[in-house]
This record gives structure tokens, C-alpha cells and sequence, in this order.
């Protein structure tokens, strides 16, 4: 009969075969799972706070556009992310970029994270508010002057071709500063570098502002502060969500923000005190930035002294740089993006590599120069320093180049003279100017 023949066939595989083996799940960690959920919004908190930090200090005309070109990377950003970035930075591919198997997040919907027990989507979206506030960070550079379309042009093409590829040389499975022996707790390499050299690369062929040579003050420092403090807020969950996990090197690194903020805050402040007489509010807040970025990189690998030492040194020569760059340079970094964030992580990743402990985390096989003598560690992070660097000037550059033969980068002189606000989006951050703009309008 037919289907005795195929059994009869099918016997000899059927008695040679072992016994099935399950594919277990890795059981889900609630308090992993809570713990990342919460940073993750801490870290979408980042890119709102970042708006008001540098709304802040631009001119009272060119408040609303300066909120509007930082929030637009949560929803430009945020989607390139969802259908290609993810896939691109952290999926299997080879040394250089990841793969595509996990485009619009393929697979992803029960899939476990088994390095934290967390759902991946979590990990994907921890890692999604990261890609969202790098690009953000360099409209400081450009601030006051770029044109808002071909911004959104250049914030779709960096996040690609720039943050992306890094991200997964550092972080991604088999990227090769990675393979170095590179460490970057939280983005110094990742996040600040990208953005600092990014941003002083467009500083420079966007050119100075028509108006670089009047001093201009603060237009709301009350709005400083509160971005500094919802950046400040918000860097717990950068820095100490980047444990993945809610247990001691979640909480060693949640001090080490907090330390790193302080000691940079007070070093800033002091030395703005002795050089002009009078301590500041702006100086304070840009002190405290500094103190976090440096921090980042380190956050999860150095000793409570060693960050202390690291935010003070980087205090005092971050703000003699951004002085001697406002002094002696005619470069129009709008709000010291490079000073800031660009020199600070250069100091950050490099100090890492002589300080990082075994001691702090376990994972750290190869321990920093001034720990153990050992050189591995340090030349990894110098070189992938110097690489991420060069990388994010010179794509940056391509990039700018490309965006200009299809849009102008820059608005007009007019433009620019009008404020952005009312020449590209029509509002006012103030009362008294919209009103302005009503009576206007009607006049005409």
C-alpha cells in the first residue's frame, strides 16, 4: 500500500533521529525591560532640552527656528531608524556597516535581547533616541543662518552616511573599533565626536554670520538653564542606561553623570570668574555640558576619582579653547559646538584609555595606560578617536557639497537679517513680535 511504503522509507531517518530539541526563549527581565523603557524616554527628553539650550542663546528672531531644526530630528531621524538604521548599525554584516535583516525591524516584535533579557525592541529603541539627538547637536554650528529645507536634506543624509556607519563600528556586532579593543560607554566616540567635527566642518563653509562682529547677548537665559537642566536630567538615563541592565554599573554610572556635571560646572565657572571678574549663569550651564560629554565615554569603565579628575581637567580647557577660538579665530561656531562637545569627547575618549578599570567593570580585559601600563587600550581609543574624527569632517564635508547642488544651504542676506523665524516659518517665540508681524501683514 502507498502509505506503507512511505513509512517503511521514512523509518531509518525516523529511528536515527535524536529527540527534538526545544528553542528556549530567554525569559524576559521586568526590571531590565522598566529600567531601559524609562532611559529611553529620558534620552527622548535630550532633544527638547538640547532646543531650549540653544534657543537659549541665539537672538530673540531666530528662536523658533532654531527649536523647530532640533525637533524635526525625532521625526526625520526617528523613521530612518525604524525602516534602515537599526538594521544598518546593529544587525550582521561586516566590520565596516551591518546588514539588512532586520529592516522595518524584521523579526523583531518577540524577539529577546539576550545580552540584557529585554525585548529588542527596547534596545532598538534606547539606541533610536542616541541616532535622533547627534545630528541635532550641530545645528549649534549653523545657527542663525541655515536654510531650514536644506537642513532637513542634511539631517536625513548625515544620520545615514555619518552616525550609522560609526555607531557600528563601535557598538555593532563586529565593527572594527570594536574588534580594537575600543571602548565607548555611551557615545563619546559615537554621539560627540560625529557631531563636533561634523559641526566644525559646517561652521566653516557656511561662513560667518552677517552680523558675527556685534556681540550679541543671550536672548532668554532662564531658557538656557532649563535646557541645561533637562539635559542634565536626561543624560542619567544616556549615561546610566547604557548598563543596559538595572544593577550596579547602571547605578556607578548614574553617580558618574552626576559627578561629571558637577566637576565641570564649578571648573567653567571658576575659571570664567578669573578671567572676567564676574561668574555666569551661560558659563555654568556650559560647563555642565561639558562635564557630561566628557563623562559619557567613561561613564561605565572609570573610578569616582578618575572622573572627577577627568571633568576638572576638561572644565578649565575647554573654556581657555572656546575663548582662544572666539579670540584669535575667524571661525563662527554659533554656540561652541566644537569647543563644547567636539574637544571635550577628544578628551573624554582619550582620558578613557588611561583610566578605564577592571576594577568598575569586569568587562574591561585590557585596563587604561595610567592603571595597569598597559598601551592596547589607550592606542585603541586614540585611533578610533582620530578615525571618527576624520571621518565625520570629511563625509560631512561631501555631504554639505551635495545638499548645496540641490538646495541653497544658506538663506539670504535678507533672510538673515529678518531673523529666521519670521522669514521661514512666520511665528515669534514673543508676544510683542507676533503682534508686530500681525500689524504688518495687514499694513501691507
Amino acid at each position: 500500500m502507498p502509505w506503507m511504503r512511505r513509512f517503511l522509507l521514512a523509518l531509518p531517518a525516523a529511528l536515527s533521529a535524536g529527540p527534538a530539541l526545544a528553542v528556549e526563549t530567554p525569559p524576559l527581565d521586568s526590571g531590565n525591560t522598566t529600567w531601559l523603557l524609562l532611559c529611553s524616554a529620558l534620552v527622548m527628553l535630550m532633544t527638547p532640552g538640547l532646543a531650549f539650550f540653544y534657543a537659549g542663546m541665539v537672538s530673540r528672531k531666530n528662536v523658533v527656528s532654531t527649536l523647530l531644526q532640533n525637533y524635526v530630528a525625532l521625526a526625520i531621524v526617528g523613521l530612518i531608524w525604524v525602516t534602515v538604521g537599526y538594521s544598518l548599525a546593529f544587525s550582521e554584516g561586516n566590520q565596516w556597516l551591518g546588514g539588512t535583516s532586520m529592516v522595518l525591524l524584521r523579526g523583531l516584535i518577540h524577539e529577546v535581547y539576550a545580552p540584557a533579557n529585554v525585548p529588542h525592541l527596547a534596545f532598538m529603541g534606547f539606541q533610536m533616541m542616541f541616532a535622533i539627538i547627534t545630528p541635532a547637536l550641530m545645528t549649534g554650528s549653523i545657527a542663525e543662518r541655515v536654510n531650514f529645507r536644506a537642513w532637513m536634506l542634511l539631517l536625513a543624509l548625515w544620520s545615514l552616511f555619518v552616525y550609522i556607519p560609526v555607531a557600528h563600528w563601535v557598538w555593532g556586532p563586529g565593527g572594527w573599533i570594536a574588534t580594537m579593543g575600543g571602548l565607548d560607554f555611551a557615545g563619546g566616540l559615537v554621539v560627540h565626536i560625529t557631531a563636533g567635527f561634523g559641526g566644525l566642518i559646517a561652521a566653516i563653509m557656511f561662513g560667518k554670520r552677517i552680523h558675527h562682529h556685534i556681540p550679541t547677548p543671550p536672548n532668554n537665559v532662564p531658557m538656557i538653564m532649563l535646557g541645561a537642566a533637562l539635559l542634565w536630567f536626561g543624560w542619567f538615563g544616556f549615561n546610566a542606561g547604557s548598563a543596559l541592565t538595572a544593577g550596579a554599573l547602571a547605578a556607578h554610572a548614574f553617580v558618574m553623570t552626576f559627578v561629571g556635571g558637577a566637576a565641570s560646572f564649578l571648573t567653567w565657572m571658576l575659571v570664567d570668574w578669573l578671567r572676567t571678574g564676574k561668574p555666569t549663569a551661560l558659563g555654568a550651564a556650559t560647563g555642565i555640558v561639558v562635564g557630561l560629554v566628557t563623562i559619557t565615554p567613561a561613564a561605565g569603565f572609570v573610578t569616582i576619582e578618575a572622573g572627577l579628575l577627568m571633568c576638572s581637567i576638561t572644565g578649565i580647557l575647554c573654556n581657555l579653547f572656546a575663548h582662544y577660538m572666539k579670540q584669535t579665530t575667524h571661525l563662527d561656531d554659533s554656540l561652541d559646538v566644537f569647543a563644547c562637545h567636539g574637544t571635550a569627547a577628544v578628551l573624554g575618549s582619550i582620558m578613557t584609555g588611561m583610566f578605564a578599570s577592571a576594577a568598575v567593570n569586569p568587562a574591561v580585559t585590557v585596563q587604561g595606560l595610567l592603571i595597569s601600563g598597559e598601551t592596547k587600550l589607550f592606542f585603541a581609543n586614540l585611533i578610533g578617536t582620530a578615525a571618527v574624527a576624520s571621518f565625520a569632517f570629511v563625509m560631512t564635508y561631501v555631504l554639505i557639497k551635495l545638499v548645496s547642488l540641490l538646495t541653497p544651504i544658506r538663506v539670504s542676506e535678507d533672510m538673515e537679517d529678518m531673523g529666521l523665524d519670521a522669514a521661514l516659518h512666520g511665528e515669534s517665540a514673543h508676544w510683542a513680535g507676533s503682534l508686530a508681524q500681525k500689524m504688518v501683514g495687514k499694513a501691507a
